[in-house]
Order: C-alpha cells, then structure tokens, then sequence
C-alpha cells in the first residue's frame, strides 16, 4: 500500500518531493504546479522517468506506470523506447519528415530541402518509405544503397548522410534502440572510383578571346556569366545579386552572409569590366526589378543550369565554378599578388586559426588593386 492518497497529493503544498514508496514521487514545484516521477537504479546507475502533471494523471495511474517501468527495467528493457513503441513508433518517411522541417528553419534556402525530398523519393522511400525505424537495419540500408553506390556515387554519398540523420534523430527520440551502423555498411560497400573534385577551369590565357567571344548575343545570362569571371563570384552570388547590393558610388558589391558558403558577408572590389556590365543591366532593368540577372520570370533569378547550359552551348568543356580557378591561376603565375590576398578575393575561409586570427581585415584595397590587374588581363 502506497503512503499518498488522493487526498494528501491534492493538500500538498510544501515545494519538493513526497515519496509514495517503490520509487514513485509526487514533485512539488514552487509555483504550485505538481508532478509524478518515478527512479529506479539497477546495477549501481539511476535513473528518473517523467510520468507527466498530477492535475492530468491520478495516484492510481502513477503507481501503474510506475510498476511498468520497473517491470521493464528488471526484463534489461530501456523503458523510454517501450513508451515511444507504445505511443507508436513512425515509419522512415514519417520521421522524414519530422526531420526536413525540424532542420528546414536553419538551411539557408528552400532547395535543400527539396533536394532532401527528391532524393529520399527517389532511392529510399521505395525500399524502406513505410517501415517503423525501429526495424531498419543495417542490410535494408546497404541494399537500397548498393543499387546507386557505383553508377551515382555523389548521390548515393548524400542519400547515406541523409538515412543516417533520419535514423540518429530516431535513436535520439526514442524510436531506436540502437543507432544506425552507417561506418559498418560502408565498409560492406565496394569502393567507389575516384574523381577528380576539381572544376573543369579554362586555361586563364584562353580567357580573354572567350570573353571576346562572349558578348555576340547578349542574355542575361551572358551578362552574368561576364561579370562572374570579371568578378571572380561564385555563380550563385551572382544569379542571385540584388541592385541594392551595389554601390556605384564606391564601386563595391556586398554580398550577404546568407548567400555566402562560408556564412559571412562578402565586399566584392567592381572593376571596370564588372561595372560596364552592371550598367548595360541597369539599362535593361524592368521597373523596380531587384534581380540584376532575372530568370525567366522578372522576379526570379536564373537556375542553376543556366550557366552551364550556356559553355555547352558554346562548346567550350568547362564550369562557371571554373573561372575561379583560372583567375586563381593567373594570380600565381602572372602577378606578384600575395596569395592571401587572392584567397580573400575568392572568400575562401582560412583554415590555420592562427593565419586567420593575424588575417582580420578584408584587404580591400589590395584587393581592388588584384581586381583591376586582372580586368587589363581579361580585356587584353
């Protein structure tokens, strides 16, 4: 017999704990407000497991679910995982889903997540879509991985990294008991092959007859690719540039940290070529358009494709991405510009502390000067 009764946990006042006995404790908060918890220790370790508000769950219900959590425990059973498989354990793309929108808040733009859905659609869902977490194993996951390792190996990376968050987050909230055995299933997988991980980049004294060559037509996306090699820009800060991020006063382009990769914001130095194009684009703005390289749609920038569709078209066999590299080249077999400040211009992050606690400036004005030097290199 219990030493609470309903009577005694509706008078109790007094902040702290009142023990009923076998674990079981009325907790007693100093606003007033009253909860149950029960404690178990086994093998010299305790543990305290919430039961929930006593104004919602009576004595008689508390000693129950304490008597059952006991009971799991004396059986080797982790009670936490025994009350999510009661509540209901979700399938793989339920807990999908939770995952996409709990992370949706900190991805910088609504792509990511789309890509997370397409490729879950794609090669997961079908083999494993609609079974609890709780019974995927480390084989359904090397299976549906095997049939994309070898022919998609970039995507079978990231369809990996992504079953292994859905199945972490499952193991964290209970769904799991054990976690997914992601390095086991690699090492059940044949290597991949290598690839080169750089940019195809033209050669940097084939540059200027191709910008020469560039301006025959003119689109917006010729405009933008231009002022992506005169800028030396990621191509996606310069799809998706805004007029009010230029300063024709002082010649400077800021790109915000949420475009950025590294997450900080970047002062772009606008030489001549830079600025020819963003006057050409200015004449051919439409109202109070914010894009300087609109899409198809005014207020849409330009896909990600575009660019490239564009070499292909021209036959040339290389990546927007790649023009960094050739400006990167020219600077260090053509110029005497220090290295560091050619890094900066590229808004690569350092990877010593030490170099980056000595590098706090922007070198801007060096930068300006670099800038310059390569627009006379480009237009040569």
């Amino acid at each position: 017999m219990g030493k609470l009764s309903a009577t005694s946990v509706r008078a109790a006042t007094r902040p702290g704990r009142v023990g009923d006995g076998e674990g079981l404790y009325l907790v007693v908060q100093p606003g007033g407000s009253k909860s149950w918890i029960c404690r178990v220790q086994k093998h010299g370790l305790r543990r305290d497991f919430g039961l929930g508000s006593a104004s919602k769950i009576s004595l008689a219900t508390a000693r129950e679910m304490a008597r059952e959590i006991r009971s799991w425990m004396e059986m080797g059973l982790d009670p936490i995982f025994e009350r999510r498989k009661a509540q209901g354990i979700p399938t793989f793309r339920e807990a999908a889903a939770k995952v996409i929108a709990a992370n949706g808040k900190t991805w910088r733009n609504e792509k990511h997540a789309a890509q997370w859905s397409s490729t879950l659609e794609a090669y997961v869902f079908p083999h494993i879509g609609d079974r609890q977490v709780s019974e995927i194993t480390g084989p359904m996951i090397r299976n549906l991985l095997s049939e994309i390792w070898l022919s998609k190996p970039e995507t079978a990376r990231r369809v990996r990294q992504r079953v292994g968050a859905i199945l972490d987050w499952a193991y964290a909230s209970g769904f799991r008991e054990t976690e997914a055995p992601m390095r086991a299933i690699t090492k059940g997988l044949p290597r991949q092959p290598k690839k080169d991980g750089h940019f195809a980049a033209m050669p940097y004294d084939k540059v200027p007859a191709f910008l020469r060559r560039l301006p025959e037509r003119e689109t917006f996306s010729r405009l933008a690719l231009q002022f992506a090699i005169f800028t030396a820009a990621r191509s996606g800060e310069v799809r998706e540039a805004k007029w009010s991020e230029i300063d024709f006063e002082t010649k400077l382009w800021t790109v915000p940290k949420e475009r950025m990769k590294a997450n900080r914001e970047h002062v772009v130095p606008l030489n001549d070529g830079a600025l020819r194009i963003l006057r050409r684009c200015l004449e051919l703005r439409l109202g109070e358009a914010a894009l300087i390289f609109p899409g198809s749609r005014p207020k849409s920038p330009l896909s990600d494709m575009t660019l490239s569709k564009l070499l292909k078209e021209m036959r040339e066999p290389y990546t927007p991405h790649g023009f960094r590299s050739s400006f990167r080249d020219w600077v260090s077999e053509e110029t005497q510009h220090p290295s560091d400040v050619a890094e900066a211009a590229l808004a690569h992050v350092v990877k010593s502390k030490t170099e980056a606690a000595y590098r706090r400036g922007n070198l801007l004005e060096k930068r300006r000067v670099m800038m310059d030097d390569w627009n006379a290199f480009c237009v040569s």
